[in-house]
């Protein structure tokens, strides 16, 4: 499929679009490496754990419902629950049943969580300011931004599963 893009465009993505493509998952691998490795060092985090603990600080009186959390960091509800019960065990979130629906559950970050997320902030806003946007200008910033933006739009316009409403379970009998 790659090797005939380049020489014919009409069979898949042109050279232009496969380096692009290639260029933006390397990045992305190669960042979220060097981001992993700073958390898991300083924090005894991994990569998902911190989204999750950074969304929850951030999210109105620290709190989300689990499959609102889910959409968020881009992960299965099964791996989030487990990051989640990793996360309780430690102290750093709490998950109680919602008050509002029976079936949803919130998730909410703890006094330690909040104080974690504060411990390696610092360093995991130096690593992605050296990695990310030293190499940029200000315009070039600005430009990354606004392309990220519309293709993330664009890429959300149709949510991903673990934001899709489960299939109704089948009645036996």
């Amino acid at each position: 499929m790659y090797d005939r893009a380049v020489s014919d465009p009409e069979a898949g993505l042109s050279a232009e679009q496969l380096g692009a493509y290639f260029a933006l998952v390397e990045v992305g691998s190669l960042l979220q490496y060097a981001v992993d490795e700073h958390l898991r060092a300083d924090g005894d985090l991994s990569y998902v754990q911190f989204q999750i603990l950074a969304r929850l600080t951030d999210a109105p009186d620290g709190r989300l419902r689990m499959t609102d959390l889910a959409d968020g960091v881009v992960y299965s509800r099964s791996g989030l629950t487990y990051q989640a019960g990793l996360l309780v065990n430690r102290g750093l979130i709490t998950r109680a049943p919602s008050p509002d629906d029976e079936r949803s559950v919130i998730v909410t970050v703890t006094d330690a969580g909040r104080a974690l997320v504060a411990h390696v902030l610092p360093g995991h806003v130096e690593r992605v300011q050296q990695l990310l946007f030293a190499p940029l200008s200000g315009d070039d910033v600005t430009a990354f931004g606004a392309v990220l933006g519309r293709i993330r739009e664009h890429m959300r316009a149709v949510p991903p599963r673990s934001a899709k409403p489960r299939a109704a379970r089948r009645k036996a009998g």
